[in-house]
């Protein structure tokens, strides 16, 4: 494996991802901001999050497979919401839990959530970008 996940003694262990990732591959995959389009480019989930979280796991992890990775091999994950506010995490976390579950993987790798006040379009609410390593 490329990837090593880890919580290093000191930093608090937080279960919807780790702190530190380790990558020993020699090829890095940056993804584009993933939204919630289904192949044909028609929005998944409009008003939705935890529908639109769900299908940006699912088109990042369709982008992984382009370039020969999977999630295993993803070091960081960002995140950007539309008027993000914590009472929203059990929406977010709810949407991870389905992919993960469609997915058979569960995408911890560390990463990093901002609020933003819109994306390209008014009814996307969420876009995921991922970098990866691979051998």
């Amino acid at each position: 494996m490329t990837v090593a996940l880890m919580n290093p003694t000191g930093l608090p262990e937080i279960d919807a991802y780790h702190q530190v990732s380790v990558a020993t591959g020699s090829k890095l995959v940056f993804l584009a901001g993933q939204v919630a389009w289904d192949a044909d480019g028609v929005t998944v989930g409009d008003g939705d999050l935890a529908a639109q979280v769900e299908q940006c796991y699912l088109n990042v992890a369709t982008a992984l497979a382009g370039a020969g990775a999977t999630f295993d091999d993803v070091v960081k994950l960002t995140v950007y919401v539309v008027d993000w506010t914590p009472d929203k995490m059990p929406l977010f976390l709810e949407g991870v839990a389905r992919a993960s579950a469609k997915l058979g993987v569960t995408p911890v790798p560390p990463g990093t959530l901002l609020g933003v006040a819109a994306l390209d379009v008014p009814e996307h609410l969420v876009e995921l970008e991922a970098t990866g390593v691979i051998d």
